[in-house]
């Protein structure tokens, strides 16, 4: 009967202990600002997320692109993972497990049966340590750090991860993830979740933006949104975006998940590591996105389930008031062999580039 007591004692202490430090990383969230010419970029530690981005359009009139909140405390509470770094595997990954080496693990399921943006307590949901802040110079930059340790949320393995803003060149946004592994095999595949609104983050929805996504190919996907491991041709589908398209047009189409929310199969020129994922352009305030990366896919997803949400200066964000261009490997890997793998060892570690072209040029 001691013996019980005691144990019951240790385990009502560890989670008073586990509570009184989530407190205490709450507490400790920081907003941090690099500028550079006409671009401002703030970002916070908890989930090394983007908080805003302010720049000019057509006119020269500075605008925050991106959506999120006024108060700290609402990122803590945040369920559309406004710009936070989701991980230690983004996207889904079916049943909510997954067997590497002969090793079944099962992870914490946070969508139905599935799990979504690393589980419950994803990287979105932690606070990130400031290894490196240079507010000026020629290429203003931010890296965080975050130990994810051996069986968080389910996965197996320590890893390093650090995640770095840079401005670079005119209106140039870079953002770099890497990943290492310290002791055990284990699946990492990170992503930037920012919500895009390039006529402002107050002025309403994205429908009449115009986007072009260079992939030819999408990851077929069940009713929950889990790759069965086929792949089909974008062409003469509500997916296709080869030319640029509005989004709006089409979007009826997709009555089942309310919009768009796909894996695109990123087109690669032979013998380039890096590639033209995406262009936007907002007509009225002339803003254009070009988006490149080395990752293989990217996930397209137009704000389907944003509802009345108090977002900056109490405008109230619904359906469609941002769109996601998340680029990533290809949702539940793990579960489809035919897929690039996404299991980084010590030996072979983690590289995710993203680099954001911000211009008022007209390109259709």
């Amino acid at each position: 009967m001691t013996k019980i007591f005691v144990l019951l004692l240790s385990l009502i202490l560890a989670a008073s202990a586990s509570v009184k430090c989530y407190v205490v990383e709450k507490e400790n969230i920081r907003i941090f600002e690099l500028k550079k010419g006409e671009l401002s970029l703030k970002v916070t530690n908890w989930g090394a997320s983007i908080v805003s981005l302010f720049l000019p359009d057509k006119n020269g009139k500075l605008g925050d692109v991106v959506l999120g909140y006024d108060s700290l405390k609402d990122y803590t509470n945040d369920t559309t993972y406004f710009g936070a770094t989701v991980g230690r595997v983004a996207n889904r990954i079916g049943g909510a497990q997954f067997t590497l080496n002969g090793i079944h693990y099962k992870l914490v399921a946070n969508e139905g049966n599935n799990t979504l943006h690393g589980g419950s307590r994803g990287f979105s949901d932690v606070l990130w340590k400031v290894e490196r802040y240079q507010k000026e110079g020629p290429s203003p930059r931010i890296t965080f750090s975050y130990h994810s340790v051996d069986g968080e949320e389910g996965f197996p393995g320590d890893v390093i991860i650090s995640v770095s803003y840079i401005l670079s060149g005119k209106n140039q946004l870079v953002i770099l993830m890497k990943g290492k592994a310290l002791n055990k095999p284990t699946p990492l595949n990170l992503a930037n979740h920012a919500y895009w609104n390039l006529g402002g983050q107050n002025s309403g929805d994205i429908l009449n933006e115009v986007v072009q996504i260079f992939g030819s190919q999408i990851t077929v996907v069940d009713s929950k949104l889990i790759p069965t491991g086929k792949f089909a041709s974008v062409k003469g589908t509500a997916y296709d975006f080869l030319k640029p398209q509005i989004i709006g047009s089409r979007i009826n189409q997709l009555a089942e998940t309310k919009g768009y929310d796909i894996n695109y199969v990123l087109d690669v020129e032979k013998g380039k590591k890096k590639k033209l994922a995406a262009i936007v352009h907002d007509k009225k305030s002339g803003r254009v996105l070009e988006l490149y990366t080395n990752a293989p896919g990217l996930q397209f997803y137009s704000g389907n389930y944003i509802k009345n949400l108090k977002g900056k200066g109490g405008f109230v964000y619904n359906a469609h008031a941002g769109l996601c261009l998340e680029t990533q490997a290809f949702p539940d890997s793990v579960n489809h062999p035919n897929f690039p793998s996404i299991i980084v060892t010590p030996e072979k570690p983690y590289n995710h580039y993203m680099l954001f072209k911000f211009s008022t040029k007209t390109h259709y």
